[in-house]
């Protein structure tokens, strides 16, 4: 996901980082409200994502705002902008938190989306450019953290499987989720997808000589790219690539 600076500059213009941010903290809401009644015996029942819990997709949603907030701190600081130490730091940090109960989830939660909120307030002083590396060979501008981070809500908010599904995305939300989860996929399939977005542009996957259509609108698009449709939105589509932890 190592994107060129001409390919990260034109998806800032699309999606302009104040109304990114704006987004984010509607939708920031809206997932709190989602899981606020649930039961501590709710949460330790599966979500979406394979082998993961809904505690364990709580505590990946917080750790990853803390994780993010380390990034911002670090590169204006002139250090490296490593979201984690290591992929086993993330795991276990995950593991042991999804353990918790689900007062202690809620306010986790809660208390790290308005510390990343408060702390991306930088990025008004910051120049766009400023590049941060979340991950060893992978560069971002500043102003994309706000997409990243919208595109951990969003997606996670439908694993969490508690009533937001892809067609409650707004249709603005979901044209800059679909678009940016293009930029990052790569595709290595036999058979070539080509998507026809209601809003009228198309995108082809992949070169292979056979090509499957699929056609609807943003929201139907992103939750087919990420793998969030159920089993009656995803009948008489292609397989979808696999749900991943974003």
């Amino acid at each position: 996901m190592a994107w060129d600076q001409a390919e990260q500059q034109s998806f800032s213009a699309l999606a302009p980082v104040h109304q990114v941010r704006a987004a984010k903290r509607e939708l920031g809401q809206r997932l709190l409200g989602s899981t606020i009644s649930l039961s501590d015996r709710a949460w330790q029942e599966p979500s979406r994502l394979p082998g993961w819990t809904r505690a364990h997709v709580a505590t990946h949603i917080a750790r990853n705002a803390d994780a993010l907030v380390r990034s911002v701190d670090s590169v204006l600081s002139g250090r490296r902008g490593l979201m984690y130490d290591s992929a086993d730091d993330r795991e276990t940090a995950i593991e042991r938190g999804s353990e918790r109960t689900g007062l202690d989830l809620q306010i986790d939660l809660d208390t790290t989306i308005g510390r990343l909120a408060r702390r991306l307030n930088v990025l008004e002083s910051t120049p766009p450019e400023l590049m941060v590396e979340l991950v060893p060979g992978c560069l971002f501008r500043m102003d994309l953290l706000p997409v990243i981070r919208l595109n951990e809500i969003v997606l996670h908010h439908i694993d969490l499987d508690c009533g937001y599904e892809v067609e409650d995305i707004e249709p603005h939300v979901a044209a800059w989720l679909v678009q940016w989860n293009l930029l990052g996929i790569e595709w290595d399939r036999w058979v070539s997808i080509e998507l026809r977005s209601a809003s009228g542009w198309s995108h082809r996957l992949g070169e292979a000589g056979e090509v499957e259509v699929i056609e609807g609108d943003d929201s139907l698009l992103l939750g087919w790219l990420t793998g969030r449709l159920d089993q009656v939105r995803a009948a008489g589509f292609p397989p979808s690539p696999a749900p991943t932890c974003c």
